[in-house]
């Protein structure tokens, strides 16, 4: 029996953090947060085009839409 309760925890122990995994992972992707924290990695180890990358899509989300002239037509 004390057996079966020390699997049981050493299974809660490693399982609940990595069960949770998927949760955080939508939730960072969701947010963006991961890039700042992965991007400087992905630059000096085999990927510096991410960085690239990653530098082009914050421009075109920092980018604002134009707002039409008052005497241009409705689009």
């Amino acid at each position: 029996m004390s057996e079966l309760v020390g699997l049981l925890l050493i299974l809660a122990v490693f399982g609940l953090p990595l069960a949770g995994l998927p949760w955080l992972a939508s939730r960072v992707r969701r947010r963006g947060v991961g890039a700042g924290l992965l991007g400087p990695i992905e630059e000096i180890w085999g990927y510096p085009e991410a960085h690239r990358n990653r530098a082009v899509i914050e421009a075109q989300q920092e980018r604002r839409a134009q707002t039409p002239a008052p005497g241009d037509p409705p689009a």
